[in-house]
């Protein structure tokens, strides 16, 4: 018997309302975000704090798109395409050349592999916030500061180490002798790559797609640093637009955040099958 058969009903709800206790924690601060895009601005700054809105409206969004007379618009629509762009852009060459050196180190032999491989991996235990500063001074001496093309080679440098990982553990599960008999029976390597393994692998490569596009449509250390002008500014750096030398505009800056989120919830949900085919892949033989 497994261990959750012989567990007491109690001690299941036990645990289920730990993780609804825990999960509520987490979500809390997203949550206020959404409610704080709905709320006007006396609500936010008042005192004692307004935990439940009272009076809801659409000014905070109308305020973004400059349809309001209150405050001019933002290039809102500017800083979402160059978000899509870069993170679109980025992503698909992360996934390709992921997709080939994940193949590349669970198929073949070749000197140095192993250390590669725990070079790539100690790649990602650097923070972005310490690349910076270098980065910084490179972009600068090769003319790529304030430029889409210098954000996606920098989301290629972050993406590529992490899909190469994920991708060599999906390559791993699947059987070589199905590449082995596909070739036997006619197909070229490629041929066999494509119509035998590549499908069977296609969850776990829509996994490493959403994590590489997650992670450059949210980061903000490095944009910040890299781009200037509204011609290359990202979602998450337009935030900043909303402060000041004194004030925020909290509001603003909520339905802005609102705007970010939206775009990665859809995603997730699109590909939630693939998603969680590809987390779980190779979990039960």
């Amino acid at each position: 018997m497994s261990r959750l058969t012989i567990e007491k009903p109690w001690q299941r709800w036990l645990i289920r309302f730990g993780v609804f206790v825990a999960m509520a924690i987490l979500t809390i601060p997203g949550l206020w975000v959404v409610v704080t895009a709905f709320r006007p601005n006396i609500e936010v700054l008042a005192r004692p704090a307004v935990w439940i809105p009272q009076n809801p409206t659409l000014d905070n969004f109308a305020r973004l798109f400059g349809l309001s007379s209150e405050q001019q618009g933002l290039p809102v629509a500017q800083y979402f395409i160059n978000s899509l762009v870069i993170s679109v852009t980025s992503t698909l060459v992360a996934v390709a050349i992921g997709m080939a050196g994940g193949y590349a180190f669970a198929r073949f032999r070749f000197p140095g592999k192993g250390g590669l491989f725990l070079a790539f991996m100690l790649s990602r235990t650097v923070p972005g916030v310490a690349l910076s500063l270098p980065l910084f001074i490179i972009w600068a001496r090769i003319g790529l500061i304030d430029t889409s093309m210098g954000l996606i080679l920098v989301y290629l440098a972050v993406n590529v180490p992490f899909t190469i990982w994920l991708t060599d553990g999906f390559f791993r599960q699947i059987p070589v002798d199905l590449s082995e008999a596909a070739q036997i029976d006619g197909c070229t390597r490629w041929q066999a790559f494509w119509k035998v393994e590549f499908p069977l692998a296609r969850s776990g490569l829509a996994s490493a797609a959403i994590f590489a596009f997650l992670t450059s449509w949210n980061e903000y250390a490095l944009a910040s640093q890299l781009t200037r002008t509204t011609a290359s500014k990202t979602m998450p750096v337009g935030l900043m637009d909303f402060t000041a030398q004194f004030t925020v505009d909290w509001t603003g800056m909520s339905a802005m955040a609102v705007l970010i989120i939206i775009p990665a919830l859809v995603l997730t949900f699109v590909v939630q099958k693939h998603l969680i085919a590809g987390l779980t892949f190779g979990g039960v033989k």
